[in-house]
């Protein structure tokens, strides 16, 4: 039997992964939310716990705290580290901010699970890590290093540590799927930075899958020395696509001196020779995701 715990659990990634394993993973008996907000995870408690399944269990508290995780780390197996500050124009004007939370945060996890006996620990990182231009994909890409690097030093028996590097999730919160709907109740047209920008496109389903299988790989690939870098093969989209599936007009406003043209897993898969939706392949999406 496992526990695990995921830090920013009440996050879009953290809920839909601990729905799924409530629903289709038993070998989890304990499943901890590790997140700073109250209402979030009331809210959470209130929409998963029917019954008072006594998986789920929660804890106040944030990654820039280590003695909190020390304690809420104490029993578990896995770590999940999804907590992260990810609105990348926050990060351009606060990227102080972005260092507590995203690297000295990272460190605390790292320094946590080695403490309390964890024995694997997934960190999921960004695109945007990648060649990274903003705050946020610095940040990002420093936490890869260190998650990475941390294998070097775990000694005999400490975790296992392993990155999940993808791109936005289709339909997360402060992504650009449910912004432009709410936008199109009162408009016919949503700000796009230019219409030839290419995203990656990835399921929350995908997402969780893609942790799940990563957690299935570890001992494996420790066996055969490998790094455990994983990065999904994704397909990918053009915003002006995007807002011709939605029926959208363009407020095209120039790309920010933070946002990419075309984001990157690694130099040989980029979103702009990734396979590309269509317009049609997109519309199918979104009337079957109900975002």
């Amino acid at each position: 039997m496992t526990s695990i715990l995921i830090t920013g659990g009440t996050g879009s990634f953290g809920q839909a992964f601990a729905k799924h394993l409530l629903d289709h993973e038993k070998q989890f008996t304990r499943i901890a939310i590790y997140s700073r907000s109250e209402h979030k995870q009331a809210d959470m408690s209130a929409k998963f716990i029917e019954g008072d399944d006594p998986r789920l269990r929660f804890f106040i508290g944030d990654v820039r705290d280590l003695a909190r995780l020390r304690r809420a780390f104490d029993g578990i197996d896995i770590v999940i580290h999804a907590a992260a500050l990810k609105r990348i124009e926050v990060g351009y004007y606060n990227p102080e901010e972005m260092v507590k939370t995203n690297i000295f945060g990272s460190m605390n996890v790292i320094e946590a699970a080695k403490d309390a006996g964890v024995k694997k620990v997934i960190f999921l990182s960004s695109d945007k890590a990648w060649q990274p231009i903003s705050p946020y994909g610095q940040s990002k890409a420093l936490a890869e290093t260190l998650f990475l690097n941390a294998n070097n030093a775990r000694g005999k028996n400490g975790p296992l540590f392993a990155v999940c590097r993808y791109g936005n999730v289709w339909g997360s919160a402060g992504s650009v799927v449910p912004k432009w709907l709410q936008i199109l109740e009162t408009s016919k047209s949503v700000p796009v930075t230019d219409p030839n920008c290419t995203r990656f496109y990835m399921s929350m389903q995908q997402a969780v899958n893609f942790v799940l299988d990563t957690i299935g790989l570890m001992d494996q690939s420790f066996k055969a020395g490998e790094t455990m870098l994983r990065i999904p093969n994704l397909p990918a989209y053009r915003l002006g696509d995007l807002a011709a599936a939605m029926g959208a007009e363009l407020d095209i406003k120039g790309l920010p001196i933070w946002e990419k043209m075309h984001e990157g897993m690694c130099e040989a898969f980029k979103s702009n020779n990734a396979k590309l939706l269509s317009v049609p392949d997109l519309k199918k999406i979104i009337s079957e995701t109900h975002v």
